[in-house]
């Protein structure tokens, strides 16, 4: 990673950890799940409200590590108006990103979302990154059980 990529993902991560957006329940929600990640503790619930195919609103809530509860925030701002089968493109961008890097990604349609491609050189951080949007998936799926990342 080049040091500008480098810096740049310390200082979003850093700030989406310490001031996480849509940190909170989402009131009259309809889809909702549990995520964990047994590797090192990361807990979190995703709460939704759609309107048909479209996520009107969602907030995420948990404990976790600065990666974790920064790819959280980072996914909540990305997928809100979103259809799912957005969401669902979006997740397996940013999964093939975080897993494999940047190569054959299309940086340009991640957004912001980029600056979690310096997790996939700490294979140990993959999962940190990536159990929020396992929870997403999940939620929207309406799976019941709660998803881990093992």
């Amino acid at each position: 990673m080049s040091s500008d990529l480098s810096d740049l993902y310390q200082e979003v991560v850093l700030e989406h950890s310490k001031r996480p957006r849509n940190y909170r329940v989402v009131e009259g929600h309809d889809h909702q799940a549990a995520g964990y990640n047994p590797l090192c503790g990361d807990q979190l619930s995703v709460t939704m409200k759609m309107d048909g195919d479209v996520i009107r609103d969602i907030g995420f809530q948990g404990q976790g590590c600065a990666i974790s509860k920064a790819s959280a925030s980072l996914m909540t701002a990305a997928v809100k108006d979103k259809t799912r089968a957005e969401a669902e493109a979006l997740f397996e961008r940013v999964h093939k990103l975080v897993t494999e890097g940047p190569e054959g990604v299309d940086m340009d349609a991640l957004g912001k979302l980029a600056v979690l491609s310096g997790v996939s050189e700490f294979p140990a951080r993959v999962k940190c990154a990536s159990l929020a949007w396992h929870t997403l998936r999940a939620a929207l799926e309406g799976r019941g059980e709660a998803v881990s990342t093992e």
